[in-house]
């Protein structure tokens, strides 16, 4: 009968084990699960779109990138759209990309290229880029992607417009990665996935709090009033998810995530530039305004508690060979592992994300946040945190 009694220790772990296992799957239903509720009511006609297509203008940030312009641009150029401008600012001049922007407004009457002057060393170059995009832009609808993304098809633009309403001025789009290979381009394209499931889920849960300028829209009158990015002309980042957070509200924004709707971005090779990316984005998340942060830091904190929890009373179980209060842990172990399993690869196929992720999610799910603690400790003791390049 020994096997079927709990003592003090195993009863207080089971008991945290479950507390855990409710507020994950509470979590899993509620926000990540956002996503996939969205794209079911798209295809039961439960979304209001607008019919309309306003003109839109098209702004690229390049930073001596000619091949991503040479594999990227045309894409963007031939979008299935009535009327629209591509504004590309060419930042630096050491590789060939003013004659390959030259040499293509021959073909295409509706691209425009300008350049971020050398003089400019006081103010991040990105958000100077973008502003001069939005100063030589003609229509009121800013589309602001990268050189280095590609839309996943002529849509694009259409699917975007169609959340153009009266009463929206922000529209946040989904950025993924072509297929790699290889562990590394695993755990980025993971790390992306999950992330996008977070801050889209806020978003369409009504509490958006920072968009990501691959696949960004918003009116040229709110980047006006709002003064363009003198809410934080001092730090080098945050002309995309500083701005949003400043602006973005339940009432203002909506999000696409049609899986024509997405772009996607070259595989990544280097370890060294996923880390300065997500070292960027550490650096002014704390800076962002609302609880969605501290909501987001509490799904993380409960997550390593749960493993620490489960893992304890597994092992309590084992060496006092109460296999029931094992089996227990390990069964709620599972159910968890099942429920996330379903959502973030049912919302993967909404993405049309060819990767599945059945037996490393258990890997990622414990190296994805050990790894933003890193990165947050790491701006944390940085002194110019802040000024940390894009």
């Amino acid at each position: 009968m020994e096997a079927f009694t709990f003592d003090t220790t195993e009863k207080i772990l089971l008991a945290a084990t479950g507390t855990l296992f409710i507020i994950q799957a509470l979590y899993y239903f509620c926000l990540y699960n956002r996503i996939h509720m969205r794209s079911r009511a798209v295809k039961r006609d439960n979304v209001h779109f607008s019919q309309e297509l306003p003109p839109v203008s098209v702004i690229i940030c390049a930073r001596e990138e000619s091949e991503n312009l040479r594999r990227n641009l045309a894409a963007v150029l031939e979008q299935d759209y009535p009327q629209f401008e591509v504004i590309v600012i060419n930042d630096g001049d050491t590789d060939e990309s003013e004659d390959y922007l030259t040499l293509l407004e021959e073909k295409y009457p509706h691209l425009y290229h300008s350049f971020v002057p050398d003089s400019s060393r006081y103010i991040s170059r990105k958000k100077l880029a973008a502003t001069l995009g939005v100063k030589a832009s003609k229509y009121d609808w800013l589309v602001f992607t990268e050189a280095d993304c590609r839309p996943q098809s002529d849509q694009w633009l259409r699917l975007l417009a169609r959340n153009f309403t009266s009463r929206t001025q922000v529209v946040l789009g989904y950025s993924g990665y072509e297929r790699g290979k290889g562990w590394l381009h695993k755990r980025v394209a993971f790390d992306n996935l999950f992330s996008s499931m977070r801050y889209l889920g806020f978003a369409l849960a009504g509490s958006p709090y920072m968009g990501i300028g691959r696949n960004l829209a918003y009116r040229k009158e709110l980047f006006y009033r709002e003064k363009g990015f003198s809410a934080h002309l001092n730090l080098q980042r945050g002309d995309d998810d500083l701005f949003i957070n400043h602006v973005a509200t339940a009432e203002n924004t909506r999000v696409e995530t049609d899986a024509d709707a997405i772009v996607r971005m070259q595989p990544v090779f280097r370890a060294k530039d996923w880390r300065e990316e997500k070292i960027g984005y550490a650096s002014t998340a704390r800076l962002y305004h609302g609880a969605q942060r501290w909501l987001a830091g509490l799904e993380t904190t409960t997550r390593l508690a749960f493993h620490a929890a489960w893992i304890a009373a597994l092992a309590a179980g084992i060496l006092h060979f109460h296999w029931l209060a094992a089996g227990i842990a390990f069964l709620i172990c599972i159910f968890r592992f099942i429920l996330q399993a379903i959502i973030i690869n049912k919302t993967a196929k909404d993405l049309n994300d060819q990767r599945r992720y059945y037996w490393s999610l258990p890997v990622f799910d414990v190296l994805q946040p050990l790894q933003s603690l890193r990165w947050k400790l790491y701006c944390l003791f940085r002194k110019k945190s802040g000024f940390l390049r894009k």
